[in-house]
């Protein structure tokens, strides 16, 4: 006796087709949209969503999590230190204290709860889409962002004239790391400048990062490692906290950014 339901090759292309198109028409028009599913644009994703927010990641990879899954010198074990590991209890993930202040976890376990937590909280995902320009309404206010296949960029050069599509949103989030790839768009188009990250410094670099975590342009928050690109802070290395931290504060500043725009 067969073990599954009876399906054909058509059904499933059907499906797979079917929901994918409603779900990419649906988030046409997001409230935010975040670039970069790192540590920090999951995070500010969860965080919005758990509000009620219609949010959407655009990742130009085919996974999510960015360095998160592997830590430092590929050895995946993530640290954080305190008060970041709040994050990990509000996760449930386990982990141990290295030494007073500095916690240390697996980061396949961490990686994959956050992102599970992402998606419960009714985060949706571009991913294999790569950022390509920003939309700008009046004021050159940032108002969505352009994007295209991931594998376009790697077609010879001749037959790359496949045109990308736009998304609009009421604010943007640039989690992309030090590439800081949204904020660099802008600042090609002379509307914002980056200094580039520093030397390594864990401890000035973390708290710096979270403090700047924010608007940058309007409708443009700033958030993770692009933050330190941006305002040429000391990079942090292998440890996660500030992370985590910014995101949270990412969320915060996109949610008044949200209710000034809709009070206006």
């Amino acid at each position: 006796m067969p073990i599954f339901q009876p399906v054909d090759e058509k059904d499933v292309t059907r499906a797979i087709v079917g929901s994918f198109l409603r779900q990419f028409e649906e988030y046409a028009e997001s409230d935010v949209i975040i670039v970069g599913a790192g540590p920090s644009g999951l995070v500010a994703g969860k965080e919005l969503a758990k509000r009620g927010l219609k949010i959407l990641i655009v990742e130009r990879n085919n996974y999510l999590g960015g360095g998160f899954w592997i830590g430092g010198y590929l050895m995946n074990k993530v640290t954080l230190r305190g008060p970041a590991q709040k994050v990990l209890d509000e996760l449930g993930v386990p982990y141990e204290e290295a030494i007073p202040g500095l916690y240390v976890t697996d980061g396949p376990h961490v990686c994959s709860k956050l992102i599970a937590a992402a998606c419960d909280a009714g985060v949706k995902f571009a991913n294999m889409t790569i950022f390509d320009d920003v939309v700008l309404r009046e004021n050159n206010r940032v108002s969505g962002v352009v994007i295209n296949w991931t594998p376009i960029a790697s077609l010879p050069r001749e037959i790359t004239c496949v045109d990308p599509v736009a998304l609009e949103c009421s604010v943007v989030i640039d989690a992309t790391g030090h590439d800081a790839c949204v904020v660099k768009k802008l600042e090609s188009r002379g509307l914002a400048h980056t200094i580039g990250f520093g030397a390594m410094w864990v401890e000035r670099s973390e708290d710096a990062v979270v403090e700047h975590t924010g608007e940058v342009h309007p409708g443009l928050i700033v958030a993770g490692m692009a933050v330190s690109t941006v305002y040429g802070l000391p990079r942090m290395g292998p440890t996660f906290g500030a992370m985590l931290l910014s995101g949270q504060r990412a969320a915060d500043a996109a949610a008044e950014m949200l209710a000034k725009v809709r009070v206006a």
